[in-house]
């Protein structure tokens, strides 16, 4: 018996559509090693946000993504932000859980001064993640997540490097079934909303942008 007989068919399934899901060409995607010790099974992908530097986009960009273009020059790439996301099946279930899978994901964007300053922002990041969930129709239960800001100052050789702010998301829910399809492209939006990036305009494709595949 080789490797792959021994992994479960719902997991199989679940891996084979998170293959489907298309994503924004400014979302890299790339698998990563998952953690071993969070679950039986377990795959995960790491993303970075990169939108191509120069004017193209910086008139409709807003936060992270503008102030980021703004410091750009030619045509460079910029990242804007980066995140993990991280598929996890228990064939026993989980109580906790609510089920035989977990979705845990994790996204970071450097923010512009005042937008950091914002008392709402947690919350406002919690709706980003509600809200492209509702929008991709993917349904979840036992949702639950922490937003937190991050303030980095520089002292003595580094001094003059300017002060920033990050946010950072840590969730996870539960999705309603193996289909984890609209789930990832839900969550690729999302990373591109921290990022600041418009959204795509109706009508419009998002093509899928994998570094390599899943095995």
């Amino acid at each position: 018996m080789n490797a792959i007989d021994q992994v479960p068919a719902d997991f199989l399934f679940a891996l084979g559509t998170l293959r489907q899901a298309r994503t924004r060409s400014e979302l890299r995607l790339e698998e990563i090693p998952a953690p071993a010790r969070l679950a039986p099974f377990a795959v995960a992908l790491g993303a970075e946000v990169v939108a191509p530097g120069g004017p193209a986009l910086s008139g409709a960009a807003h936060g992270p993504a503008a102030a980021a273009l703004a410091r750009a020059s030619g045509s460079d790439d910029v990242e804007l932000a980066t995140g993990r996301f991280i598929l996890l099946h228990d064939p026993d279930g989980s109580e906790v859980w609510e089920g035989e899978f977990r979705i845990v994901t994790y996204i970071r964007a450097q923010l512009e001064p005042e937008m950091g300053n914002d008392a709402m922002l947690g919350s406002v990041a919690w709706t980003w993640l509600v809200e492209a969930l509702q929008n991709h129709a993917a349904p979840y239960r036992s949702a639950g997540g922490t937003a937190t800001r991050v303030l980095s100052e520089s002292f003595g050789t580094l001094s003059e490097r300017p002060d920033s702010i990050d946010i950072e998301l840590r969730a996870s829910w539960t999705p309603a079934t193996p289909d984890i399809t609209s789930h990832l492209e839900a969550w690729s939006d999302m990373v591109c909303t921290f990022a600041g990036l418009p959204p795509l305009p109706e009508g419009v494709i998002p093509l899928p942008r994998w570094r390599r595949g899943l095995a």
